[in-house]
């Protein structure tokens, strides 16, 4: 789960929230939103990338109202901004608006650093949203999802859980959400396990993001074990296809926000945050080269190939390493 510190109330004048888990980015946001709504039903909210934030469009947004109104700004990829518009950042966390609540979303590290101290040390409240990259980060995270609901899983079940849906945050909470729907009681391994075993689309969809973020020993890990628990070769090849394809169509769509984009390309606004993540290292020809192995998978488990699991191997490694083409260029 995500960490606070400092303040807890989300409708501080500015909440930092630190990290690059989407989901829990995701949450962050949403907590002010709601807060904010809570107060008053007609809050403007604006959701802002750095293309679309530009040198004084913040003085613009936070300008006193006629009216009055309560608005949150949130500003996605903070560590992006220019040079200027961090200037206008920094000037504005000095001396932040009434009713209006400002929530930078920052990868950490080195990048833009200057403005995530700065935004410290005006005192912006604090959420924590780090990549799970550990077994046992993703197992505390299910944990703490069932004691949020207010129900009682067993470790057993909880292990079970993050074995069959793999590393992805938004499918394991989706899990926990509709375990909790339809099961009374404490949920136990045999629950679990008739629910999730072999569960073949968050599987191969694991296999998928691993594969298009460039991460191709994690792909290889989640293809071997979607092969052995009965997932189809088929539904890897069409995971891989849509992973690639969902790249081709962000790289290539004019700038905007989620839900903007969201409505041109037929995606839901969280899986375009998700692409944008995944897309960073790719190139046309990258693309290209993908989606070429990807047909000859697909032929390759339709029978045009004697050994359906190293077609769908050579495809994993093929399209990891185009996703990183940008690197090697």
């Amino acid at each position: 789960m995500a960490r606070k510190t400092g303040s807890d109330d989300p409708l501080a004048p500015v909440t930092l929230a630190v990290g690059q888990e989407d989901l829990l980015l995701d949450r962050a946001v949403r907590e002010v939103v709601t807060a904010a709504r809570a107060a008053d039903a007609d809050t403007d909210v604006r959701d802002l990338t750095p293309d679309r934030l530009q040198p004084g469009t913040l003085a613009e947004l936070t300008s006193p109202s006629l009216f009055a109104e309560r608005k949150v700004v949130v500003v996605r990829d903070a560590q992006d901004l220019s040079a200027d518009t961090v200037k206008d950042v920094k000037a504005y966390l000095g001396s932040p608006a009434e009713e209006i609540t400002l929530v930078l979303l920052h990868a950490g590290g080195a990048k833009g650093k200057g403005l995530l101290d700065a935004a410290r040390k005006a005192g912006a409240r604090e959420v924590a949203c780090p990549k799970m990259t550990k077994p046992a980060d993703r197992l505390a995270f299910v944990r703490g999802e069932f004691r949020t609901a207010g129900r009682s899983a067993t470790p057993e079940a909880c292990q079970v859980l993050v074995d069959a849906i793999g590393s992805d945050l938004r499918e394991l909470a989706s899990a926990v959400t509709q375990l909790v729907a339809d099961v009374e009681g404490t949920i136990d391994e045999a629950v679990v396990g008739r629910y999730y075993k072999g569960r073949a689309e968050a599987s191969s969809f694991t296999v998928a993001d691993r594969a298009v973020e460039g991460r191709a020993a994690e792909a290889l890990e989640a293809l071997r074990w979607s092969l052995s628990t009965g997932v189809a070769p088929v539904l890897i090849t069409s995971a891989l296809a849509q992973g690639v394809r969902a790249i081709g169509k962000l790289s290539s769509a004019r700038g905007g926000r989620p839900a903007d984009l969201a409505r041109e390309l037929g995606m839901p606004p969280w899986k375009i945050d998700r692409v944008r993540q995944q897309m960073r290292g790719w190139t046309p020809e990258g693309v290209a080269v993908a989606l070429r192995a990807v047909a000859e998978a697909d032929a390759g488990v339709k029978g045009g190939g004697d050994d359906p699991e190293y077609a769908l191997e050579k495809a994993v490694v093929t399209i990891a390493r185009a996703a990183r083409s940008r690197g090697r260029a």
